[in-house]
């Protein structure tokens, strides 16, 4: 895995992917750290770093190492004054099913891919906890390496040459879920655009690693040339099918944390909290590379 000497790796027990990098200040990240941790990243596909406690510059700024940002750190977060830095003092929202941002928070427990329904997808992103409810509030994560490579050859072949659109129009209102008006928290109405509906292949190969996963997640739907039910069905089929152990990774918060993942081959979502404890997450989220990235119907 390369030059390791200054990172200590301790890979997640039981699942297909994950580790923990012990000991180590991602503030402190040089030239030669880098390239280890990126060797790693390339391997486990999510990295979880205990104590940092980041500051949103020291997020971005480590986010940087992987790419140009596509969102700077942004609060993900029922408390209405998440982006002030008071440390959630303001009121938590979670009453109201109708509210524009409990939709958006609700979405998020979904599992999905990250941007796939803008014309570039998403490298990664750094994710970290400020604040962490006592009920919950946690993140899991799915490798889509590990579910193609358990498909069968049936399936395998049947998806080989299926591309899917991939709309958050279309996850949110499946869900009952879209706004009435800007859903705020540092995203504004981010992926609800005018563009061309982008189109996506069921089966992707990592730019870097050369290892095929599925790509799928709830924002595809409309497989093309499939009918509209058969198309549905399937999908369903295959994220059921995906999110099953030793695949997938549910990761407890501590305050401080902070984690990286591969967009590219990780699916992830929230799991739900009690909604009247306050959560504040920060995501800043890393472009993909246009070359690997962009959707086949905006190349």
């Amino acid at each position: 895995m390369g030059a390791t000497t200054t990172l200590t790796i301790e890979p997640l027990e039981g699942v297909t992917f994950g580790a923990w990098v012990r000991d180590f200040d991602v503030r402190t990240l040089d030239e030669e750290s880098f390239a280890a941790l990126h060797d790693a990243w390339m391997d486990y596909g999510l990295l979880i770093f205990p104590d940092q406690f980041l500051s949103r510059d020291e997020q971005n700024e480590f986010a940087r190492w992987f790419g140009d940002l596509e969102i700077k750190a942004a609060a993900i977060s029922n408390v209405t004054d998440a982006e002030s830095g008071k440390g959630g003092t303001g009121d938590v929202v979670h009453s109201d099913d109708d509210d524009d941002l409990v939709k958006s928070l609700k979405g998020n427990q979904g599992w999905h891919f990250d941007s796939t329904y803008m014309p570039v997808q998403a490298k990664g992103a750094v994710f970290t906890a400020e604040v962490v409810p006592p009920g919950g509030g946690d993140t899991a994560w799915c490798d889509m390496r590990a579910a193609y490579e358990a498909m069968s050859d049936e399936d395998k072949e049947l998806v080989a040459d299926l591309e899917a659109h991939h709309s958050l129009y279309y996850s949110q209102g499946r869900a009952g879920l879209l706004p009435k008006k800007d859903v705020g928290g540092g995203y504004g109405m981010y992926g609800y655009h005018d563009e061309e509906v982008s189109r996506r292949p069921l089966v992707k190969v990592h730019p870097v690693t050369g290892r095929t996963n599925l790509c799928i997640g709830r924002h595809a739907h409309d497989i093309v040339g499939m009918d509209a039910d058969e198309s549905t069905a399937l999908l369903d089929r295959l994220n059921e099918e995906a999110a099953q152990p030793p695949r997938v990774y549910q990761h407890q918060w501590t305050e401080g944390e902070a984690v990286l993942w591969d967009n590219r081959c990780l699916m992830h979502r929230g799991v739900p909290w009690k909604m009247d404890e306050p959560r504040i997450m920060w995501h800043a989220r890393i472009a993909g590379e246009a070359e690997s990235e962009t959707a086949s119907n905006h190349r």
